[in-house]
């Protein structure tokens, strides 16, 4: 009888950054955020394993003491994919998830979904999500990546640009200028959910492709997959999560946390 995956999800997590250095460790309700996004990630009921992939002992520590599995990675990786497919290499699984580190409410019910989208059929590689845009201001921001599928589900294309662009309702033809957009008029604009599901040769292989033009520009890893003739799988969820890249969104986080649990 055939047994179920061994699924692994992975968590790059690195000290290192421009805009807010040290930000796995900020504290949200007296918790590291890493540790959010690792509780989280455990909810989700097909994951066997949950593991931090660092590249500074200081999250190594924190992780190992709240009770979590880290491992140290190199300092050289460019990209949270090449530092997910290191500790990949020596593991012994069917399925890897690159879950975000900045995302400390991430629901669980994603994570489930792009595993099982990825494991239902086993002609796919990758797996992602994506999610209906329902602000405007979402449209034109470079910081929201949109994508558009095909009639099967399979990527087309990821863009910080507005895609598709509807071009009788915006006739000015910018995206920088386009009015208030009615909900009406929003129809087949998706935003991706950077969540992932390889099977583990392919991340290994994808990480060893080289680097392609469109990715380049565009500074959108997933691209190099489909410019070397991969498929990616997207399915829709409207699990809400929020990530953070600032401190404007920890107290987002903070407020909706407040909210929903004011004890």
């Amino acid at each position: 009888m055939p047994t179920d995956p061994r699924v692994v999800a992975i968590i790059p997590a690195r000290w290192a950054s421009t805009r807010f250095p040290g930000k796995p460790l900020v504290r949200i309700k007296n918790k590291p955020m890493i540790q959010w996004v690792v509780e989280q990630a455990q909810k989700a009921s097909r994951i066997s394993e949950v593991i931090v992939a660092t590249d500074d002992n200081r999250i190594l520590e924190a992780v190992v003491g709240f009770g979590g599995k880290a491992v140290m990675t190199s300092q050289d990786h460019i990209s949270g994919s090449d530092r997910i497919a290191e500790v990949a290499s020596g593991l012994n699984c069917d399925i890897v998830v690159n879950i975000q580190g900045d995302e400390p409410l991430i629901p669980s019910e994603n994570i489930d979904q792009v595993i099982d989208c990825l494991d239902k059929n086993p002609a796919l590689k990758v797996a992602t999500l994506m999610m209906a845009v329902h602000a405007s201001d979402e449209i034109t921001d470079p910081n929201v990546v949109k994508v558009v599928t095909d009639q099967k589900g399979r990527a087309l294309y990821f863009s910080r640009s507005a895609i598709p662009f509807h071009r009788d309702a915006w006739q000015n033809g910018l995206p920088e200028n386009i009015p208030k957009v009615k909900e009406e008029r929003m129809d087949r604009i998706f935003k991706h959910i950077g969540l992932y599901a390889y099977t583990r040769p392919f991340l290994l292989e994808f990480t060893r492709l080289i680097p392609t033009p469109i990715e380049q520009l565009e500074k959108l890893e997933q691209l190099r997959i489909l410019e070397h003739g991969y498929a990616i799988q997207v399915e829709i969820t409207d699990k809400v999560s929020m990530g953070v890249d600032c401190l404007e969104d920890l107290e987002k986080i903070e407020r909706f946390l407040e909210r929903e649990n004011p004890k």
